[in-house]
């Protein structure tokens, strides 16, 4: 049964011929018939209209480093208010949220906040922006949109923590009110997204091209490698040469480790020497930012300067251990300047977690 409390119409559906109503959220397109949710399980069909049956319900907030997202060159060392809902739009078998992306229990969203409430928490707790993150915003896209627009109202940024699993007509929505965003780009094949995320590569690169050329937002890429599916030279080098034809150089790639979980656990975990390499092939190739992320390498997780090859960002995890930029995002010994959305000096933030309750 719906819970009426949480339930907002959605803005992206049709009446199909045969009676049945189509969700234009994602690639999915799912097709419901009367009291059928989606493959996301929060979009559901209510008499003549598709709804979202979570806005206003989250499964937690968390006050986190904007490294964690994760951010190299958005606020540096700024603390970012994150939350998440339940469901997602696609079933990778690694998931690492699992509890929170493929739950089916409404249990999970413990919390609520309406979109000024968020607002009004993010400004007081001092964070500089809000992350919708944990499972994919585009399965809650009327909430997040509503929460961001929320925060542009008090100078908050809005931070999206996504696979880019969106169809052209939403994306440009939910893209319009997002000043920044990590996507997981999960592998560089067809096959690897469809047996191990039920989805398809093409929709993802679809949306990575839109952010680039149609857009302001300022985004960096992910791509979780794991042993034996998306780790070979090969394929690193066909994903790093289509960003670099794509998107172009100063898009930050990280590259981070797997750990066995949900319904992959017969695998080892990412060695750190197979990020490195991943790293050095990126740079190799002329990718300007690379980053290891998931395992102690401090090295992997600094930023240099492409003009000079001077430490520009030194990192230790979430830390910031060194600054050498200026107030406008330049290189301190050569001038030249580093991609990003920088604001004079960093944060301090670090590497704290600080769990909070918005509806007490």
């Amino acid at each position: 049964m719906i819970d009426t409390a949480s339930v907002v119409p959605g803005r992206y559906a049709h009446r199909l011929p045969d009676g049945r109503i189509r969700c234009d959220v994602c690639p999915r397109f799912c097709k419901l018939s009367e009291g059928q949710r989606g493959f996301c399980f929060v979009r559901e069909r209510a008499g003549d209209r598709i709804v979202l049956n979570t806005y206003g319900r989250s499964s937690g907030f968390c006050v986190d480093p904007i490294e964690k997202k994760p951010l190299n060159h958005f606020l540096p060392g700024t603390p970012i208010l994150s939350f998440g809902t339940a469901g997602c739009n696609l079933a990778c078998k690694f998931c690492q949220n699992w509890h929170i992306s493929k739950s089916r229990e409404i249990d999970t969203l413990a919390d609520q906040a309406s979109p000024e409430r968020i607002a009004e928490m993010g400004v007081e707790l001092g964070c500089r922006s809000v992350a919708y993150t944990y499972n994919d915003p585009v399965i809650f896209l009327e909430y997040a949109v509503d929460v961001a627009r929320a925060c542009r109202e008090r100078e908050l940024a809005s931070v999206a923590v996504t696979a880019g699993y969106i169809t052209p007509e939403a994306r440009k929505e939910f893209f319009s009110v997002m000043d920044a965003a990590n996507v997981d780009l999960k592998a560089f094949t067809d096959d690897f997204y469809w047996r191990l995320c039920g989805g398809h590569l093409a929709p993802v690169l679809d949306t990575l091209q839109f952010l680039r050329r149609e857009t302001n937002v300022w985004f960096e890429l992910t791509t979780l490698l794991i042993p034996g599916e998306n780790d070979s030279h090969a394929e690193i080098r066909e994903e790093v040469r289509w960003v670099l034809d794509h998107l172009g150089a100063d898009v930050p790639i990280h590259f981070t480790a797997f750990h066995p979980d949900w319904k992959l656990r017969d695998r080892p975990g990412t060695p750190p020497e197979t990020l490195r390499r991943a790293r050095q092939i990126a740079m190799d190739e002329g990718i300007r930012y690379a980053y290891t992320g998931n395992v102690y390498d401090p090295e992997g997780q600094t930023t240099y300067c492409h003009g000079c090859g001077e430490a520009v960002i030194g990192r230790d995890g979430y830390v910031i251990t060194r600054w050498e930029l200026t107030d406008d995002g330049s290189c301190r010994a050569c001038g030249v300047r580093c991609a990003g959305v920088f604001d004079g000096v960093p944060g301090t933030w670090g590497r704290r977690r600080v769990p909070v309750w918005l509806s007490r």
